[in-house]
């Protein structure tokens, strides 16, 4: 089932309206905000449970259920929102479209989150390279400040509330959560070791929770329209909406918000035009951001777009980041080159990652050939084991995916180039799409 326009809640995705606070408020952002805060942080923090609202940046914790790991009393140490705008995931462009075009509604949720979390500062990091994006969010920010909707008596509330950017340096470990901290306090962009989590010990040694930018900008409407609401929308535990990005072999890639659980060819066929050729001319689709193993065409045929659908044919929702890959797609080749990205932005502070990621890129480079001996794929599957779970953060799991996903669905095409570059005469007979 389709979602309808009156369910959606960025309203403003494609800028067509007008972003400044005077259009926020013309499309109800800011609409009875002290009302919401005189409810109390735990009314806040339970509605947000029961909505369901999982993460939106990846791993889909429940948002509600990460909140209320805050403390409930604030010590000498005080409490701090960070936002994670970083959106390093290659595909994924959803969190840059929602700051350019509907910053307010961000805003809003960072003075709510915040308040139920009892915190009077949140930073947003954002991506260094989303120059326009951080300009826009300074200027809402200074347009709120303006109208009494942040500051020192924020919406009139009495809670003092102030919001700040903070532009990272385009590493891809700063989404990583712990990391962002590390980058935020001018740190190198490192994972920490849990425990502890951010919770307790996070931003200066303080509470901290990190969230993405879609998982607080929905935060406001749901209040204001009920939990139900939001919960009545997609499956049980996988509900809401969601702001897909479809890119790839489509006729017209695009963001959009839908609603959870939608079948992934009623996706592609409704709001990206179809795939190139028409559906029967699909290979693959990677249905989450870089980082989540693909789906060969006869699983995409019938699997749902949301967290759970997708674990149980391994693979993951993540970012919502939908990558088509029609039959000209040399497959092994875009593997390779995710392998490539993954090497290149490891930290290298864990073992199994920072060797892991450049052996699995230097043999996934043989196999785009065919130079490799057929033992080698069980080899290269049994790395990525060792690689994956093993680090301290999720980035080594990212690595290993995409290759197991590979070999789970494109053995037979890895086997046919090796045999094909050895040949009887050992002649290379095996030409890639790339040549």
């Amino acid at each position: 089932m389709l979602l309808s326009d009156k369910d959606r809640i960025f309203t403003n995705l494609y800028g067509i309206h007008d972003w400044t606070l005077a259009g926020a408020r013309a499309r109800g952002d800011w609409d009875g905000t002290k009302a919401l805060l005189a409810m109390g942080q735990d009314w806040i923090v339970d509605q947000v449970k029961a909505s369901g609202l999982r993460g939106r940046g990846g791993a889909g914790f429940p948002t509600g259920l990460k909140w209320s790991f805050m403390p409930k009393t604030v010590s000498d140490r005080p409490h701090y929102l960070v936002v994670n705008a970083d959106e390093g995931e290659p595909g994924t462009c959803k969190d840059r479209d929602m700051m350019r075009n509907d910053p307010h509604k961000l805003l809003e949720g960072c003075l709510i989150a915040g308040f139920a979390m009892r915190a009077h500062a949140a930073y947003i990091y954002i991506r260094g390279e989303f120059y326009r994006e951080a300009e826009r969010l300074e200027a809402a920010i200074a347009q709120a400040e303006d109208a009494g909707l942040l500051g020192d008596d924020a919406c009139g509330s009495g809670w003092p509330f102030r919001i700040y950017v903070h532009r990272g340096a385009g590493a891809y470990i700063c989404g990583e959560e712990t990391a962002l901290i590390q980058s935020l306090e001018g740190k190198k962009g490192q994972p920490r070791l849990k425990p502890p989590f951010p919770a307790g010990v996070g931003l200066y040694g303080c509470p901290t929770t990190v969230n993405n930018v879609e998982s607080i900008a929905v935060v406001p409407t749901i209040l204001r329209r009920g939990a139900d609401w939001f919960a009545g929308i997609g499956r049980d535990k996988n509900s809401g909406t969601k702001v897909f990005c479809i890119s790839g072999h489509v006729n017209t890639p695009c963001n959009v918000e839908e609603a959870m659980s939608i079948p992934l060819r009623t996706l592609i066929e409704t709001h990206a035009g179809g795939v190139r050729g028409g559906w029967d001319n699909l290979l693959a689709v990677i249905p989450g951001g870089a980082s989540v193993p693909l789906l060969p065409k006869d699983i995409c045929d019938t699997v749902l777009m949301d967290f759970d659908s997708l674990r149980d044919v391994q693979s993951g929702l993540g970012t919502a980041a939908v990558m088509v890959m029609d039959k000209s797609t040399d497959v092994v080749a875009a593997i390779a080159r995710l392998s490539d990205f993954y090497q290149h932005e490891s930290c290298g502070q864990c073992t199994p990652c920072r060797e892991g990621c450049g052996w699995m890129a230097r043999v996934m480079h043989r196999l785009v050939t065919g130079d490799a001996d057929i033992e080698e794929i069980d080899i290269l599957e049994e790395v990525t084991r060792q690689v994956e779970g093993h680090t301290i953060c999720a980035l080594g799991d990212a690595a290993a995916w995409p290759i197991q996903g590979l070999i789970r669905h494109f053995r037979p095409e890895l086997e046919r180039r090796i045999r094909a570059r050895k040949g009887s005469s050992g002649m290379v007979q095996v030409q890639t799409a790339a040549e």
